[in-house]
């Protein structure tokens, strides 16, 4: 059977013309992705992951990503709560959990949570004093998490973290900051010297009222003190009649301790 030429190409432009509309119609997106999809105007729905099909000419959609976002907030020039000047800069990790919201509820949700994130930024630290803010990195964090969240929520994003990443000071105040932490030091050193000074004096009042208990007490430590200072060699010891007798005494009976030792 012989197909006329223009019968043969009437079918060929045919063919094109569904290859054309099914290719057109046939759309797919990745596991991590959603396509929320509008026709003539309307919303339809979001559709994914995998194959879906649309109508040609009808349909419109737009591609939502649904994993974890991270974007870096520009530094910041904010003065805290008792008048510092001081440079922050932050990290948001946010992610998509409902696309037809970050679709229909805000025109450019990746743009609208970087402004959010900086006006959060900057209405938070303005609240605090500077030691929180050099010291409470954490929980400020986890304070500017709970509010961008709060206010992204209508958006269908998820703010998972906000970490403030560096916080930049004048010179000036560096310097005091330095000349604060060596203050600092030197008291901590001094507390610590004088707390030796008044243990060892409690400990010599002690000792004293002991020797003034016990009279006996005090010979023995003259004489133990004169034994000490006879052992340096070319030293001559003057005592008093008795307390050198009684030192002579021991000094024998050291050297007779010594003869046996021998």
């Amino acid at each position: 059977m012989i197909i006329p030429v223009n019968i043969l190409i009437s079918m060929i432009a045919v063919a094109i013309v569904v290859l054309g509309l099914l290719s057109a119609s046939i759309r797919v997106v990745r596991e991590y992705e959603r396509a929320v999809i509008f026709r003539l105007g309307r919303l339809v729905g979001a559709k994914g992951p995998g194959i879906f099909f649309r109508i040609p000419m009808a349909d419109i959609f737009r591609k939502v990503d649904l994993r974890v976002v991270t974007f870096d907030v520009p530094n910041q020039q904010i003065i805290t709560k008792d008048n510092i000047t001081v440079d922050v800069d932050a990290v948001v990790y946010y992610r998509v959990f409902d696309p037809i919201k970050a679709v229909m509820n805000v025109e450019n949700y990746i743009y609208a949570t970087n402004l959010l994130a900086q006006t959060a930024l900057r209405d938070t630290i303005g609240q605090v004093e500077l030691d929180d803010l050099l010291t409470k990195r954490e929980q400020l964090g986890k304070t500017l998490t709970q509010i961008l969240d709060t206010a992204t929520d209508p958006w269908g994003i998820k703010v998972v973290n906000v970490s403030i990443k560096d916080v930049s000071l004048p010179e000036a105040m560096q310097r005091a900051i330095a000349k604060q932490a060596e203050a600092e030091r030197e008291r901590r050193s001094r507390i610590i010297i004088a707390d030796g000074e008044y243990q060892a004096a409690t400990k010599m009042a002690e000792a004293a009222k002991q020797y003034l208990e016990s009279p006996i007490a005090v010979r023995l430590r003259e004489l133990q003190t004169l034994t000490e200072i006879a052992r340096e060699k070319n030293l001559v010891v003057v005592t008093p009649t008795a307390v050198g007798s009684d030192l002579a005494t021991m000094l024998g009976l050291m050297r007779g301790q010594s003869k046996e030792d021998r």
